[in-house]
C-alpha cells in the first residue's frame, strides 16, 4: 500500500481507529505487566527481609555471651 500523505497513513483506509487503538491497548498491557512484575519483586524482597531479620537477631543473640 502507498499513502499520499501522513494523514492517509494514520487513517489506514478508514481502519486507523482500530489499528492504532489496538497498538495503544497492547502497549498499555505490556507496560502494565512490566510494572506489576517490578511490584511483585519489590513485595517479595520486602517479605523476605522481614523473615530474615528475626532469624538474624536470634543468631546474634546466640553468639553473644
Amino acid at each position: 500500500m502507498s499513502w499520499a500523505s501522513w494523514s492517509d497513513f494514520f487513517a489506514m483506509g478508514g481502519y486507523g481507529f482500530y489499528v492504532w487503538g489496538s497498538y495503544l491497548v497492547s502497549f498499555f498491557c505490556m507496560a502494565g505487566e512490566i510494572a506489576l512484575a517490578f511490584n511483585r519483586k519489590r513485595t517479595l524482597l520486602r517479605q523476605l527481609s522481614l523473615i530474615h531479620k528475626p532469624i538474624q537477631k536470634e543468631q546474634n543473640n546466640e553468639t553473644t555471651p
